[in-house]
Parts: C-alpha cells; structure tokens; sequence
C-alpha cells in the first residue's frame, strides 16, 4: 500500500472541499449486497464525527478515522494501515498510518495512552457541539427517572444473543434492532428483526465460560436469549440483520453493516446480567426461567 496524507482543506463539517482521491474498491462476487469492502463511510451514532467501517482480517467490521495521521503522533500499539480494502492493526512501514475511531470519539472518556492526540480529539469534540447547536445530531436520551424501587425495569441496552451456536452481543435492544435491507426508494428499511408475527426465542440463563486460557470470571451464569431452537433459516435471518420481508428476497442490498459483535466474556464484561430480564421486577421476587422479549 502507498500511503500519501489527506489532503486538509474541510468545511465545518468534516466533509471534503475538493474532489476525493480514487481508490480501488471490490465487491464479493458472490454477495447480494451493494456494500463496498473498502471505506464504507458512515457517522458515530454518539458523537457525528465521520468514520469509516473496513473489514478486519478475522471478517470483523472496525471503524477507523477517515484521515491519515503522521505515524510519529500514534503510539505504535494504536496505529491501523489499510491494504487491499483490509484493516490491519499494525503500521504498514511508512510514516502515515491509520486510527480507530474510538480513541478520537469524544463521547467516550479519553485513553491515557494517546495524550499526543488530545489536539485532534478537542477538534472533534468541537464539531460534536456544533452539530449539537445545529440540531444536526440528536444527543443520547438521558435515563429518565426510573419507576419506583418496587418495580424496576429490567431491559438489556445491549443484550447477549445466540443464534447458530455463537453468541453475539447486540448493539441495541431486541425490539431496537432495525434491518439493513435497502428499500424501492433507496433508503434503509424502518422494520424491525424481532417482528410481531414472527417466531421469538427465549432468555435463558448459561454458564459464562472462559476461552484460551483466560482466568475465569466472578459470575457464574450470563443471562442469554437464546434463538437456537429457532429453524435454521431463521437464524439466518437474525444474523444477516434482516426483517421477514426482505430476508424472503435476494434482490434486496445492505444500506448498513450488521451491528452483531462477537461476545468475549473479558471484553464485554459489563454486559453480562446474571438475572433474567422481566418487564417488572419487586424486590425479593425471582424472574421466570424463560420469559419473551
């Protein structure tokens, strides 16, 4: 890969004042959908800041900044180079490199690691606010004020699911989840995967088991909705990200990458409930063992 630097000239917005630079982009021969492999551009559903989604070697999707940067302002353990339409996370020899968005998004606390990037990370956060001021982007909703003690809420904001015998961490709850399916006028379908009418799994709850030798964790049991008695085509379904209209048709592209993360136990640690969900729950009560969405 020949690296070159961005050039710098940029509305207010982040988008570009002059033409982009070319690059070669693949489709694979065998996919329905109209994604491209290479820089899928998008914006941070937390902070507005562009970013685009390439592929790992693994097939997992990674946000990355849509800049390059001098590789001598990166720490060497941060830098990404993109070869080919895959990202890889190590620098690829040259002096420029590529960065993970998540360093840079200013919604989320600052890494200690990365102070040489404080600069770039105010600028976003600058457009963040303005954005903000503009009405361009909607702030997260602030948790309202919870009903009383005796019936709390219990709703995953990012639930564990397993579909064809792997579990997947979802960015959303269930009835959240929208399908990635490209309509007749070119815009992402509104429908939702978990549809009324269709077939539901169950929450369960399943041992948290640990993977290569890792230590084991303090919780024993992780609550999961399970969708592996669900037919197979089903489960397909889920995993392509799809509502029963347009999983029933081949015609249909991708407008959005699937928001599935595969789960790690260490990684995602904070995910994991060791109590089934329950639309009320009173202190001193126990959920059901199986309850829908």
């Amino acid at each position: 890969m020949c690296s070159s630097p961005s050039p710098s000239a940029r509305r207010w917005d982040g988008s570009r004042a002059n033409a982009p630079q070319r690059r070669s982009l693949r489709i694979a021969p065998d996919s329905v959908s109209r994604l491209l492999r290479c820089g899928q551009t998008a914006s941070c559903r937390e902070c507005g800041n562009p970013v685009e989604w390439y592929l790992r070697g693994d097939d997992h999707p990674v946000r990355l900044h849509p800049r390059e940067l001098p590789a001598d302002r990166v720490p060497e353990s941060s830098r990404w180079h993109v070869s080919r339409g895959i990202a890889h996370p190590a620098g690829d020899g040259s002096s420029w490199c590529r960065l993970a968005h998540d360093l840079l998004c200013p919604a989320r606390p600052a890494p200690p690691a990365a102070p040489q990037l404080s600069g770039l990370r105010r600028s976003l956060a600058l457009r963040t606010r303005r954005l903000l001021d503009a009405g361009v982007l909607v702030p997260p909703a602030a948790p309202a004020a919870g009903p009383p003690p005796d019936e709390a809420l219990c709703r995953p904001a990012r639930p564990v699911v397993q579909l064809l015998f792997v579990c997947y961490l979802a960015s959303r709850p269930l009835d959240e989840i929208q399908c990635v399916a490209q309509t007749l006028r070119r815009t992402r379908c509104t429908a939702g995967v978990l549809a009324p009418d269709a077939l539901h799994g169950v929450w369960t709850l399943v041992p948290v088991t640990s993977r290569h030798g890792q230590l084991a964790l303090p919780s024993d049991v992780m609550a999961v909705y399970s969708l592996s008695a669900l037919p197979y085509r089903e489960q397909l379904r889920w995993r392509a990200q799809r509502c029963a209209q347009h999983a029933a048709t081949t015609t249909a592209g991708d407008l959005a990458v699937a928001d599935w993360d595969p789960f790690d136990p260490l990684r995602h640690h904070e995910h994991i409930h060791t109590r089934l969900p329950a639309h009320r729950r009173r202190p001193g009560g126990h959920a059901p063992r199986r309850v829908g969405p």
